[in-house]
């Protein structure tokens, strides 16, 4: 069963990131929103750790949080909007959020 994992919160306030791209399987995404986007910040580990992944995850963030944050992202990153969000909701079996 494809999931999709939904993450929200800082990389640097916890280890829900590391737990999530240690539990993902073949089939599953990521998408990122709120605080999690800052995982997407240049020369950090949190970005590192998601680089491993690059070839083989299906990588979201939510436009709008980016935006606010004013972060790059990556080429192997895709930006989703609102209505994006709720497609891939529906696209994945299950969806983990990470509270």
């Amino acid at each position: 069963m494809a999931t999709l994992h939904v993450l929200s919160h800082s990389p640097f306030a916890d280890s829900r990131l590391t737990s999530c791209l240690r539990l993902l399987g073949s089939k599953d995404a990521l998408l990122l929103c709120g605080d999690a986007t800052y995982a997407l910040t240049q020369a950090t580990a949190p970005l590192a750790a998601l680089e491993k992944h690059a070839g083989s995850l299906e990588l979201y963030a939510l436009q709008e949080d980016v935006l606010a944050r004013n972060l790059p992202v990556p080429g192997w990153v895709k930006c989703v909007d609102y209505p994006e969000f709720v497609e891939l909701s529906i696209r994945y079996d299950r969806v983990n959020t990470w509270l």
